[in-house]
């Protein structure tokens, strides 16, 4: 018990003299540990609302769109095996005119049962009521479109329906599992102000659109036995006399894939942030004790000498280790749980959730410790095994000195082309190389994670760079209700401030290759175009190629498909026809999963004449206003995209949780970049503490000592430099690779921008200059006597 004692006062006395080190380190291993249990806590909140909602809310299966169906084949539909339920419903897009928007909005109407009625797909109520059967121009809007146009019950919207305006009236406000995550379907991007979600009742808009006894949506739930694969293909074949576009399952359901794809990204960046922080903990950790270890031999070996066994002084250096570990994860917890709630409620406005509420089991908790406790006994085990293997005798035995031989720059004759200062640096650094080596990495460490720190921001300028800049050059998107012949074109021309107008095809396909298959539209161009262009990350233009089609990289690799190869187009929609197309080219590009080809040819593939789907505008910005009060009167246009107005509310909604994880990256990694060059200088001072005493008992000043210390640590800084920017390029190429893998909606590109750099060398620097304040300090108040006393 005595020896335990006197082992526990000594641990005291060394934490409290290395506690600047034991913080810094601690500081560390709290940024890790609050991402980990952040993100940790955040994955499976978004997992287990995801699970709860769709089950409670009955979330579909399986989903198709047709162009229309008698009511009459439900009964049908039913019959398929594996089939549990069959609901059918309306779907229909009309243009919106919304009270203080300027611009025309467009929205997805879609029937609903009436009141107490079950069905797949239920909404939950946020605010107002539910529909009543009796509701003939009341409706439910999603809770995104509200939140953006300030919308409460009771506020009246109107919509062009079947060529004249009707006021709607709100009668509530709701979100179903069908649209947690709302994707405009022509651009295949948020765009909460413009585009929403109308519930109606289902006769109210059958009599609207004359779609009496008749549907052109279907969901189905399964049996627990089912096999979906072939309820797929049985109602494939029963809608396709009837328009059918393709039965997909909840894997390709728009909503349902980019709520995966987020739950996969919190985890795969927890993970890895996380570990980046923790791996920086035990490098320092390592550093600190083999430095203490070194100036503590005679200590060891005393203890050895009166008995401590190898596994008493070997667990009392590892609880030396924890001692920073421990704190770092004690400060996490509650900070997590702050972080974990701030993150949870931008999350609710990104994903329309009923309820989301930030949480994290016990097994997050037990994980992130045992995790550390890894981290403290990786960097503490090199040292451990210094401590329990040295012999009584030899560790009392004080370390022979260093043997002297001329820097390289002596041996060159260049010596006297530098100054003293200067000489005394670089020896110093060829006498230690392995530790000089181990302060580059640690600087050049904290500089990558600031790279990316700074990453987030840095794809994003460049998505909205390449997409809203180079590729999509008009200013107006129309879609019209059904494809339209040239004469559309004309009576564009015709509308206030049209400059320009460019036709193009957007056709629904099926694209097999092997037994690969991807639900996909192929986008048509003129030839001569110059409102849109197929760009790469990197602003190559894609031109596009007289015959054949083509895709995107990613659409590629999710198909197996390399330039020269066939691949079979199945068309959705007019004569549905089956060919084989070759494809001619493939682009990086940023947004969506595309397939490109000339216009003609496209038409050509439908076995039709010169027939368009839109067309992109550029416009006089004077006369917007104008113009687009004439776009909402246009009954054959369902679908009016505004650039500016896609771009602002990109940045707003996908920038948001960018930037809320880009600062806290920066803010830790900041922390990590002071940790290591505190560490550094502070270690140095303590190793050379003896011979910068024998400068000033030779007459060197208390700057000229510092010029020595902290000379060598910046010209370590400035060698850590470029070894920081390769080394977070590398792990800024890693995230990448694992965030894009399974992302459809957009693509992060690997960039370093210039700010960037400039902005990790500054905090580098900053860090430099606090630590050497601190080093200055020390040294103004060195006392020489106790530095120079030696062991006998």
């Amino acid at each position: 018990m005595q020896t335990r004692s006197a082992l526990n006062r000594k641990l005291l006395r060394d934490a409290w003299h290395l506690r600047g080190q034991l913080l810094a380190i601690a500081a560390v291993v709290f940024c890790g540990v609050s991402i980990f249990l952040t993100m940790k806590g955040m994955y499976e909140t978004l997992v287990n609302e995801r699970d709860d909602y769709y089950s409670q809310y009955r979330f579909a299966d399986v989903f198709a769109q047709l162009k229309r169906a008698p009511e009459s084949l439900q009964s049908r539909l039913s019959q398929i095996a594996g089939v549990q339920t069959v609901q059918t419903s309306i779907a229909l897009d009309v243009t919106l005119d919304v009270p203080g928007l300027v611009e025309p909005a467009t929205g997805r109407l879609v029937s609903v049962n009436g009141a107490g009625q079950t069905q797949l797909n239920d909404l939950h109520i946020i605010r107002g009521r539910m529909l009543e059967l009796e509701d003939t121009h009341a409706v439910l809007i999603s809770e995104a479109f509200a939140l953006a146009n300030k919308l409460e019950p009771g506020a009246t919207i109107s919509a062009l329906v079947n060529g004249r305006f009707v006021r709607l009236m709100v009668a509530g406000i709701a979100i179903g599992p069908e649209f947690v995550y709302v994707l405009r379907p022509t651009t295949g991007l948020p765009d909460d102000q413009h585009y929403a979600i109308l519930w109606m009742n289902r006769q109210a808009i059958q009599n609207a659109f004359d779609m009496g006894a008749a549907f052109n949506q279907v969901a189905i739930k399964l049996t627990a036995d089912a096999s979906q694969g072939d309820v797929i293909t049985q109602l494939d074949r029963l809608l396709e006399p009837y328009g059918g576009l393709g039965a997909y399952d909840r894997s390709d359901h728009s909503s349902n894939k980019t709520i995966s794809d987020e739950i996969n990204q919190v985890r795969i960046y927890g993970f890895f942030i996380s570990a980046i922080f923790l791996a920086q903990a035990a490098f320092i950790l390592n550093i600190v004790l083999s430095r203490l270890i070194s100036t503590q031999r005679d200590q060891i070996g005393i203890l050895r000498a009166f008995g401590f066994t190898t596994t008493e002084v070997g667990w009392h250096f590892i609880k030396l280790a924890l001692i920073p570990i421990g704190l770092g994860f004690v400060v996490a917890l509650p900070v997590a749980l702050w972080m974990g709630s701030e993150l949870a409620s931008i999350y609710q406005d990104f994903f329309h959730f009923p309820r989301l509420t930030w949480s994290l089991g016990a097994s997050g908790v037990l994980l992130a410790m045992g995790i550390c406790v890894v981290a403290g006994l990786a960097g503490a085990w090199g040292s451990l095994q210094k401590a329990i293997h040295l012999a009584p005798a030899e560790a009392m035995r004080a370390e022979p000195p260093k043997q002297f031989r001329p820097a390289l720059m002596e041996r060159l004759g260049l010596e006297q082309a530098f100054s003293v200062h200067l000489r005394m640096i670089m020896r110093n650094i060829e006498r230690r190389p392995i530790k000089a080596m181990f302060s580059v990495v640690g600087i050049a460490l904290a500089i990558a994670i600031l790279l990316l720190g700074r990453y987030g921001t840095d794809a994003l300028e460049r998505i909205i760079d390449v997409e809203f800049g180079a590729a999509q050059r008009e200013d107006v998107s129309l879609f019209f209700s059904n494809p339209m012949g040239s004469d559309a074109l004309l009576d564009l021309k015709n509308l206030p401030g049209v400059l320009q107008v460019e036709p193009f095809r957007s056709v629904p396909v099926k694209l097999r290759f092997g037994h690969r298959v991807h639900r996909a539209v192929i986008q048509g161009f003129d030839q001569h175009g110059q409102l849109r262009a197929i760009v790469d990350a990197d602003y190559r233009q894609q031109p596009l190629p007289a015959e054949g089609v083509v895709l995107s990289s990613k659409l590629a690799q999710s198909l197996g498909i390399t330039v020269g190869d066939s691949i079979e187009v199945e068309i959705l929609e007019g004569q549905r026809s089956h060919t084989s197309v070759e494809v001619v080219g493939l682009v990086d590009d940023l947004i969506g999963m595309g397939a490109f080809m000339l216009a003609e040819n496209l038409n050509r593939l439908q076995q039709e004449g010169r027939l368009y789907s839109g067309a992109l505008l550029r416009v006089d910005a004077s006369q917007r206003e104008p113009l687009y009060q004439a776009l909402k009167r246009l009954p054959q246009v369902h679908s009016i995209g505004v650039k500016q107005s896609m771009l602002d509310n990109f940045e707003r909604v996908i920038a948001k949780t960018l930037t809320v994880q880009t600062l806290i990256n920066v803010v830790f990694a900041s922390v990590i970049a002071f940790g290591v060059v505190y560490n550094s200088a502070r270690i140095s001072l303590s190793e050379r503490g003896h011979e910068l005493a024998s400068l000033r008992v030779l007459g060197f000043t208390r700057r000229e000592i510092a010029l020595v210390l902290l000379g060598e640590q910046a010209l370590l800084a400035i060698l850590a430099i470029p070894i920081g920017f390769l080394l977070g390029y590398a792990m800024n190429a890693a995230v990448a690779a694992a965030m894009n893998a399974s992302q459809e909606i957009f693509r992060l590109p690997l960039v370093l921008s210039g700010t960037s750099l400039i902005f990790s060398v500054s905090v580098v620097a900053m860090a430099f200059m606090l630590s050497s304040a601190i080093i200055w300090a020390r040294l103004r108040r060195m006392d020489l006597v106790a530095a120079l006393k030696i062991r006998e």
